[in-house]
């Protein structure tokens, strides 16, 4: 094995360690919340439970249809299948396969090998900084300005976040080179469309922003022919991504365009800036706050100083994406953090923009990479046990309800936020229907064929419910406690089920 394989499998062993460890420090804070239990986050779980059992297929999805993320989950699921060690052992999993992932797309961006450059190490850092702003993250919100640990989620588009971050790998690479040839333009297009597929907010996260980086390439002569070659790949990949969309249509509930709300934006912009004022009220905040600022005015300096129209692409991408994509979710009114997430991971190309080689003495050398792969080593090795223990953690109060509604046998009925959990635990999730406070079918989400039941015996509560509306007649014959949870017993009475909405 060459010198340069080596160094190219230690990156990838070094950003397994490195995500396993961000993936055991943020599973042990209140941010397991968001990785385990909350009821967006379970989507992609419950969809692989469904498809890998044989459930009849009609689901409700929303804009994004979470295909790569079902894919990698998938995976993982049927992997551990013959292990059995639990589904939230497969979410810690998966959530440490999107940082590699990441870790994949930076050092893509961060070019070939060359003299005088070491993308390897830089990439590491690059990813090393990302984790940081991770680890600083410890809110069980899912609205709180928290935007790096989102990458952990099977939800909240890391998928997305490492299409972006390839595509402007892609871009360096074809600028890199002295022909542009043909592979890197169709490879550019295919990303495109396979993203914009599966989640449109790719078009705002990325092909925005390039389509503007490009437009201003294509401006010089040296660079105009490759630029406008790569615009137009980009944007024909896009437009196929959106038209493929088309056949999906009955599977997706909503087209997403009715959270843009442009007359919303001084509201938005308020809802962003107060978000901000929490974020830095602590100083886990107040840190993470500082090094994205550190690496934005990074991403400027290497911009300007830029000997390659490849370097300054990916420095220009670390502070063009996150200012236009926060000026984008501010003007069309939105009010949703994870639309930020390039604010975080974006910037973090700017360590890789130049990855010239550090002048140090061979023995010095040595010393510190041997130090960092030691610590590597040693901090993995003890987060392993970590996240066993998050993943594990016991919950009488959900044992309690799927108990319950397992040694019943028959189909109960939940609002959103409080039945999906229970949902993924149980042995067989179809006992347990998305229902509205009416009792009206919630389609979204979820699998369209469990409203096939049409009625339902019992209900599940919590702290998140709305107050049922069911009539005066509905008057429960049992009512269970368990901890957080009460489940309203109507049987042997039935409940029927309201007409599908979302």
């Amino acid at each position: 094995m060459r010198g340069d394989q080596i160094r190219e499998l230690g990156g990838w062993l070094g950003a397994l360690l490195l995500a396993t460890a961000t993936a055991a420090q943020v599973a042990s804070t209140e941010r397991a919340e968001l990785l385990f239990r909350d009821g967006d986050s379970l989507v992609v779980a419950l969809l692989v439970r469904s498809i890998t059992e044989g459930q009849p297929f009609d689901w409700a999805m929303s804009s994004v249809l979470f295909i790569p993320e079902t894919l990698a989950f998938g995976m993982l699921w049927m992997l551990s299948r013959p292990f059995d060690p639990g589904v939230d052992i497969v979410l810690a999993a998966a959530g440490a396969l999107n940082l590699v992932g990441l870790y994949g797309g930076i050092r893509l961006a961060a070019g070939r090998r060359r003299d005088g450059a070491a993308p390897v190490a830089w990439s590491l850092v690059a990813l090393a900084a990302f984790c940081l702003l991770a680890a600083t993250e410890t809110s069980s919100s899912r609205d709180a300005l928290e935007l790096a640990s989102l990458q952990l989620t099977t939800t909240y588009y890391a998928a997305t976040a490492v299409a972006v971050v390839v595509s402007v790998g892609i871009v360096r690479r074809a600028f890199d080179r002295s022909g542009i040839g043909r592979s890197l333009p169709v490879w550019l297009a295919a990303v495109a469309s396979a993203s914009v597929l599966s989640n449109p907010l790719f078009v705002a996260w990325a092909t925005v922003p390039l389509a503007a980086i490009l437009g201003v390439a294509a401006v010089y002569p040296t660079s105009r022919r490759k630029a406008v070659l790569l615009l137009a790949w980009l944007l024909g990949g896009t437009v196929v991504g959106l038209l493929a969309r088309i056949p999906l249509s009955p599977w997706i509930a909503n087209s997403g365009t009715g959270y843009a709300q442009p007359g919303q934006w001084p509201e938005s912009a308020r809802y962003y800036g107060d978000l901000l004022a929490q974020r830095l009220s602590n100083p886990l905040g107040v840190t993470a706050a500082f090094l994205a600022a550190a690496l934005l005015v990074l991403a400027i300096r290497q911009a300007l100083r830029a000997q390659d129209a490849g370097a300054r692409v990916v420095a220009a991408s670390a502070f063009v994406l996150p200012l236009l994509v926060t000026i984008g979710a501010i003007a069309l009114g939105t009010h949703a953090t994870r639309y930020l997430e390039p604010a975080l991971f974006a910037p973090v190309l700017a360590l890789v923009a130049s990855p010239r080689i550090m002048r140090v003495s061979r023995r010095a050398a040595t010393v510190l990479t041997a130090t960092v792969a030691g610590v590597l080593v040693v901090g993995g090795a003890l987060s392993v046990p970590r996240i066993l223990a998050a993943a594990q953690h016991p919950d009488p109060d959900l044992t309690c309800v799927t108990d319950w509604v397992t040694e019943s046998g028959r189909t109960g009925g939940g609002q959103f936020w409080t039945a999906r959990l229970p949902k993924l635990h149980l042995d067989d999730p179809s006992q347990l229907v998305q229902v509205d406070h009416r009792l009206s079918a919630y389609a979204w989400l979820v699998n369209r064929s469990d409203f096939a039941a049409g009625e339902v015996t019992f209900l599940i509560e919590d702290a998140h419910s709305t107050p049922w509306q069911l009539g005066s007649n509905a008057v429960p014959t049992d009512t269970v406690s368990c901890g957080r949870y009460t489940i309203h017993d109507f049987a042997p009475a039935t409940l029927p089920l309201g007409p599908q909405h979302f």
